[in-house]
């Protein structure tokens, strides 16, 4: 069937993507700038359209432990908050990252720390691709820089949570969720009605329970466990590692970003281009899984690269870490909301690397 064209907010692509995935539940609780998820999703009653379950919960910790009832029954339930909500959900997200279970969690950034601002910002890498919460975990972690991959990467996100059994973070920011764009949005998806092995649908007569926990008092077991999960994130690192680059084939310089700053980086490209200056961007999709290898690759053909991100400098550690000290590698950003130009980028690769 035909992709349908509309003009629509990031935030709205997201909750229409969410219906058309085939999503069985949303819980959240509203928060500057991912509100319109939330709205967008109680205006279009998608109850009535298939089914899906959509409630704000008293606060943000009920509506992680929301989705991690729906996750347990192998249901497709996800949730959505901005930086100081997700925080809230850290403890629940580490419960259903130990349990092994699928969902979808999208974070729409503002600054910080603390209630900071409500405008952009980028500075919850090191929350996302970290583990966020307590204990050894990961989450893939989806970086979307247009309206039109808001909503690809609902499915996208839906399809790896399930292939893993792990939770997935669409990692965002107040930029893209609040801006307009056209989208093609997928056909409706049927609710799935398949019974996973591993969910809590019910005892048949004369089977064996099925109990879901994150809880292990063995520590012999709880290390063997433990192994598994990195063994899980280690093949998302061989498998689901994805980039996008511009000009990188002759470039002197590089640019490392994600999301809304590597649209600002492309630009940045185009007019150093101009300039004569051979620079080159690679935009991360993925953040985690984080593309180590490529980078070390491109470290063996650059002078140097800057790492731009709307932060005090938190990507740019994992793009170290990644080229081994092969090539200088700087960082530029801006903090508290204010989004940098490519005319800053520009300035700032000519004095940080070019010119040092």
């Amino acid at each position: 069937m035909k992709r349908e064209l509309r003009l629509m907010k990031g935030n709205e692509a997201i909750a229409e993507a969410a219906i058309r995935a085939g999503c069985d539940g949303y819980f959240g609780y509203p928060i500057t700038p991912q509100s319109e998820i939330l709205e967008y999703l109680m205006e279009e009653k998608p109850h009535e359209r298939t089914g899906m379950v959509v409630l704000q919960a008293e606060s943000e910790v009920a509506a992680i432990n929301m989705v991690y009832g729906g996750a347990g029954c192998g249901k497709k339930v996800m949730t959505s908050s901005s930086s100081p909500g997700i925080s809230l959900k850290q403890e629940g997200l580490s419960y259903i990252a130990g349990a092994e279970l699928p969902c979808l969690v999208v974070n729409i950034v503002r600054g910080g720390p603390g209630l900071g601002t409500i405008q952009p910002a980028q500075s919850d890498y090191f929350q996302a691709v970290k583990g966020g919460g307590h204990g050894d975990y990961k989450l893939l972690v989806l970086a979307p820089a247009s309206v039109q991959e808001m909503a690809d990467f609902v499915e996208l996100g839906f399809e790896l949570a399930f292939k893993y059994r792990n939770p997935v973070m669409i990692l965002s920011d107040g930029i893209i969720g609040q801006m307009m764009e056209k989208v093609y949005l997928n056909p409706q998806k049927e609710r799935s009605s398949e019974n996973l092995e591993w969910a809590t649908t019910g005892k048949p007569a004369g089977s064996e329970r099925t109990i879901i926990t994150s809880l292990e008092l063995d520590s012999a077991k709880q290390e063997v466990f433990n192994q598994k999960l990195i063994d899980k994130y280690r093949e998302m690192e061989r498998s689901e590692v994805r980039v996008e680059e511009f000009q990188t084939e002759d470039a002197d310089y590089l640019l490392v970003s994600y999301g809304s700053s590597a649209r600002i980086c492309q630009r940045a490209v185009d007019l150093a281009r101009a300039e004569g200056l051979k620079v080159g961007l690679i935009r991360l999709i993925t953040l985690f899984p984080f593309p180590k290898k490529r980078l070390e690759e491109l470290a063996g053909s650059v002078k140097g690269m800057m790492a731009v991100e709307m932060s005090a400098g938190q990507m740019v550690e994992d793009v170290m870490l990644s080229v081994c000290g092969k090539v200088p590698v700087v960082h530029f950003g801006r903090m508290g909301g204010i989004i940098p130009t490519p005319e800053e980028v520009i300035e700032n690769l000519k004095t940080k690397i070019i010119g040092g």
